[in-house]
This record gives C-alpha cells, sequence and structure tokens, in this order.
C-alpha cells in the first residue's frame, strides 16, 4: 500500500460516518500521487497526515426566541481547518443540512481554493442548521446575534475572517456583524460581504459568479472559442447563479434554464436574468413565478431535470453533488461540452470519472469558485487601508486573479499530469505545493 493510500485508509476509518468530508479528500488526495511520488519530504513531514486535519473544530449550541415567544435551539460550527499561509476565510452556510461532515468538506476545499487565489488566506468554514427560509427578519436577527454571541470569541481580522454562503447573505452579515461589534466594540474588517455603507467591496456580490465564467473563458480562449452563441445551463437562483448567467449572458450567451430547490423553468429564447434577480433577491419567490411574465417559458417540477435540457455549457452552482452519474450521463448525451462548477463540489466522484472519461471540458469549483473568497480577501485589504476601490478596479483584480489561477492549474497540470487539460489533477497540485511548502518552512505545528 503506498503512501496515500495508507492515508486515505487512515481517514476513512477516523471519518466513517461523514461521506462528504471523505468524498472531497478521496478526490484530492489520489490527484496528489505524482507530487508525494516526487517530493519524498512530504511523506517525512506527514504533510497529508496534517493537512487532512482540522486545526481546531468549534461545535456549540445556537439559542433563539421565534416570534411566538417560544425558544428554538439550533447547533453551530465554525471549522478552522489551515491557516500555513494566511488566517482562516471561509463562508458560513445557514441551512439544515449542515452537519460536522459538511463543514470540513466544505474547509478541505476552501484550503485548496483560497491557496489557489494567490493571497495569503488559510481555509476555514462554519455555519448552523438553522434555515433562515420563512424566517421573519426579527428572527433572522434574533438567530444571527446569538450564533456571534459564542462566534465572536473565535474570529478575528487576523485570526479568522468569516462570510457568508448559502442562507447567509447581506441581511445575515448584518445582524452579525452589529453583534460582534457590540460585544466587542470593535470596528474593523472581521467579516467579509458587508453593506457598502460599513465597510463592503464593491464587485463582491457578484464576484462568485463572475468568477465563474471569467475562468471558463480563459479556458475557452485558449481553446480558440469563447461564450457567444453557446447554449448554457446555470443551476441554481442564488447569488452565484444569477452573476454567472448574467455575465455570461453579456459574453453572448444563452441561458437555457435556472433553477431553485422547487423546480425548474426553460426559457430557449433566453433567461431573463433580472426577472430571476427580481423573484430570488427582491420578492424571495419560487422561480416557478417566472412563467407569470414570460409564458413562454417551461416550469418543471424537480430540480434534477435541469441537466436533460440540452446545452454546450453547463455551469452547476446550487449545492454540493447535485450532478451525480445519471446527470452527468444525460448532460453527455444532450451535447453538453463544458462544465464549469459553481458551487462548492456540484458533482459526485462518479460524475467526474464519466466527464474525464469522456475527455470534456471540466473546470472544478476549487478553481471556478474562487473569485468570491478572492475579492472577499480583498475587501480585507481595503478594511486595512480604509479605502474604498471603484467598481471597475475590483473586477479589474478579480479577471486578473481568475487569469493566474488557469494559468498556474494548466501549468501543473501540465508538468503533473497526463494531460495539460486534466484541470481537476493542476488546481489540486497548484494549491497543494503552496500550502505543503509553507507547512514545510514553519516545522511541525
Amino acid at each position: 500500500m503506498d503512501y496515500v493510500d495508507q492515508v486515505l485508509t487512515a481517514v476513512k476509518e477516523k471519518n466513517a460516518y461523514e461521506p462528504e468530508f471523505l468524498q472531497t479528500i478521496t478526490e484530492v488526495l489520489n490527484s496528489l500521487r505524482p507530487v508525494v511520488e516526487r517530493r519524498p519530504e512530504y511523506r517525512k513531514a506527514k504533510i497529508l497526515e496534517r493537512i487532512v486535519e482540522p486545526e481546531r473544530i468549534v461545535s456549540f449550541r445556537v439559542p433563539w426566541i421565534d416570534d411566538k415567544g417560544e425558544y428554538q435551539i439550533n447547533r453551530g460550527f465554525r471549522v478552522q481547518f489551515n491557516s500555513a499561509i494566511g488566517p482562516y476565510k471561509g463562508g458560513l452556510r445557514f441551512h439544515p443540512s449542515v452537519n460536522q461532515s459538511i463543514m470540513k468538506f466544505l474547509g478541505f476545499e476552501q484550503i485548496f481554493k483560497n491557496s489557489l487565489t494567490g493571497l495569503p488566506i488559510g481555509g476555514g468554514k462554519g455555519g448552523s442548521d438553522f434555515d433562515p427560509k420563512g424566517k421573519s427578519d426579527d428572527e433572522v436577527m434574533r438567530f444571527c446575534q446569538s450564533f456571534m454571541t459564542e462566534l465572536y470569541r473565535h474570529i478575528g481580522p487576523d485570526c479568522d475572517v468569516p462570510a457568508g454562503d448559502i442562507g447567509v447573505g447581506g441581511r445575515e452579515i448584518g445582524y452579525l456583524y452589529g453583534q460582534y461589534k457590540r460585544i466587542t466594540g470593535q470596528y474593523c474588517g472581521v467579516l467579509t460581504g458587508k453593506g457598502l455603507t460599513y465597510g463592503g467591496s464593491l464587485a463582491r456580490t457578484q464576484a462568485t459568479g463572475y468568477g465563474v465564467v471569467y475562468l471558463a473563458n480563459e479556458v475557452l480562449a485558449h481553446k480558440g472559442k469563447s461564450f457567444a452563441g453557446k447554449k448554457v445551463i446555470v443551476s441554481g437562483s442564488g447569488n452565484v447563479a444569477i452573476y454567472a448567467a448574467q455575465k455570461a449572458a453579456e459574453l453572448g450567451a444563452t441561458v437555457v434554464a435556472m433553477c431553485d430547490s422547487n423546480g425548474y423553468i426553460v426559457d430557449r429564447d433566453g433567461v431573463d436574468v433580472a426577472a430571476i434577480q427580481d423573484i430570488k433577491e427582491v420578492r424571495r419567490a419560487r422561480i416557478k413565478e417566472y412563467l407569470d411574465g414570460h409564458p413562454n417559458a417551461e416550469y418543471h417540477d424537480g430540480c434534477h431535470g435541469i441537466w436533460s435540457v440540452p446545452c454546450d455549457i453547463a455551469l452547476p452552482c446550487a449545492t454540493q453533488n447535485e450532478i451525480d452519474l445519471d446527470a452527468a450521463k444525460s448532460l453527455l448525451k444532450n451535447g453538453c461540452w463544458m462544465v464549469t462548477e459553481g458551487s462548492n463540489m456540484p458533482s459526485t466522484l462518479e460524475a467526474m470519472e464519466a466527464f474525464a472519461e469522456a475527455g470534456i471540458l471540466f473546470v472544478p469549483s476549487k478553481a471556478a469558485n474562487a473569485g468570491g473568497v478572492a475579492v472577499s480577501a480583498l475587501e480585507m485589504s481595503q478594511n486595512s487601508l480604509r479605502l474604498s476601490w471603484t467598481f471597475e478596479e475590483v473586477d479589474g483584480r478579480l479577471k486578473d486573479i481568475m487569469a493566474n489561477i488557469y494559468q498556474n492549474m494548466s501549468a501543473a497540470a501540465e508538468e503533473y499530469g497526463k494531460t495539460p487539460e486534466d484541470y481537476v489533477l493542476g488546481a489540486n497540485v497548484a494549491a497543494f505545493l503552496k500550502v505543503a511548502d509553507a507547512m514545510l518552512a514553519q516545522g511541525w505545528v
């Protein structure tokens, strides 16, 4: 049994009931085999054994009172996974599915995603099984205040800087920041994704979705192609999906389908992204309401069927494991030749294998999804400097960061992989080398 297999076996034994965490560990470590074979110092220092263990996991209860005056209890988490290259950085997710396995998988992915940005930020993640859907603003505020009353002691602008994720948008960040400031008396860049009136960055809202398309466009450009005239599916209808769809349309694509957790819409004339934005961000309604102003569109119950819609490019921007093997086969059967992942780990291992066997262009989430955290790090820089950059300045820096990610993952794939288009291996290796060398330099901690 070789070194990687030994580590994988040990991780599976220790974390047998954490499927999402085991999935990301398996995907990443398998792609690192050629690196550890060439670099025996990593094995000697047990870098793999160290990098798969979080530096710290904080789990806590979150009591709050609903509008009926009744006590509710949720569970909160913060996984501080790796600080080798900078303070922990990663979002907070509020969703009923949140558990320790999902927090650890997201935190582990964040190490590599953050490394790829080239910015000095480590990996972390957090959240709660609280569901903000259907809650009043007052209920969300009370929950956020209770959550931060515990979390504040574990974070700081030079220690751990959370941001938003699923279920945590501008409203939640505002409540969380207000409570942190109330408790500590400090006005600092301890959270990113803040409102523009209190230290937020222009282009942060758009950053993840735009970054997905910027990186996909880099890949296409190096193949002599572009988004112009292509049919695109964008799963989801949250922040990432909306701005990925918007940018793809700006570059000449026709977005033919989008979805939410209830179902999906198909508009072969091109999805009206502004209408989706109004439905989801302003009215907080279901995507089915798109039909009210777009009679030629179709609505189908259940979001999984979106992958049966014919397309050239798929941008999964909803949640983890949304593309299973059947969905991958359906995409391939209907002409899809490029998948760029906008959400965290949206493809199962079996789906990724199917894409690899088919030889399509596949860009993994830890590279394509990095635009959001990149601009979060730029927000941290602006907070430290006590100034604000223009939208164009931030957007330009984002484009440069995504272009550098393409160059680095492509070069790593060419050096360590069998093909320069193995972007899964390329992204994992390029990210790992930076973190691993930082860990070696800092000793046994």
